[in-house]
């Protein structure tokens, strides 16, 4: 596990420190917004595809492309009040999706309240683990508890970018794990499985899947910086 921390937190330096990263940051910042989107999309069983006219008919796209649009003014929110955030992000996903009286509100019937609340004290402070870590339970805990009737897979992984930037791991939300979770849909599934039995060999296993994956996710941050660099020159 403590390799798996490492590796992961040595790469995002490494895509940091792209010249493309440190100079046009915005730009690449906001082509890992839309590749993360589209990716968390297909997770959910919606068409990642971009239409020509700009027009996005399908309903999860546009709720991840809302969601996405919206993180970099949710930070402040989620650093103070993690679940006046999810609301927001439920809201923003889920708004093509389900009617309104059911948007941003937690299914009581699932018994969730307290674990949220866990989780919100966690994300506030109330844990010192390595950032990765911290990414990865949030992402982990969200997909387990499914608070909501629908849309929780990318609120779960808005979630986790949250809790990415907030943490100091990715300040500039360059880095795009959620590519490397769609590549590897099924083990992405079965370590979600595994961290929600809450055995703890499956946890660890969950763990080093989502270090994994914020490693290639900082390969492909590197890749979007390499484009920019060339369309530049």
């Amino acid at each position: 596990m403590r390799e798996a921390v490492t590796r992961a937190r040595d790469a995002v330096t490494t895509a940091h420190r792209h010249p493309a990263n440190r100079r046009s940051w915005p730009a690449t910042a906001a082509e890992a917004s839309v590749r993360a989107a589209r990716a968390s999309a297909a997770l959910d069983g919606g068409n990642p595809e971009l239409p020509g006219d700009g027009s996005v008919r399908d309903p999860v796209l546009a709720g991840a492309l809302r969601v996405a649009e919206a993180l970099g003014g949710l930070l402040s929110t989620w650093r103070r009040a993690p679940l006046q955030a999810l609301a927001r992000l439920h809201v923003l996903a889920a708004a093509d999706l389900l009617p309104g009286p059911q948007l941003g509100r937690p299914d009581s019937s699932r018994g969730s309240t307290a674990r949220l609340d866990g989780l919100a004290n966690l994300v506030i402070g109330g844990s010192q683990v390595a950032a990765p870590v911290l990414v990865a339970v949030v992402h982990g805990e969200l997909l387990a508890l499914a608070p909501f009737v629908q849309g929780n897979g990318v609120v779960a992984r808005a979630a986790a970018r949250l809790t990415m930037v907030s943490s100091g791991l990715d300040p500039k939300g360059l880095i795009v794990p959620e590519v490397a979770h769609l590549r590897r849909e099924g083990q992405y599934r079965t370590a979600a499985a595994g961290f929600a039995s809450g055995e703890v060999a499956a946890i660890g296993r969950w763990l080093v899947h989502c270090c994994t994956a914020l490693s290639a996710g900082s390969r492909e941050a590197i890749s979007i910086a390499e484009a920019v660099t060339v369309s530049n020159n």
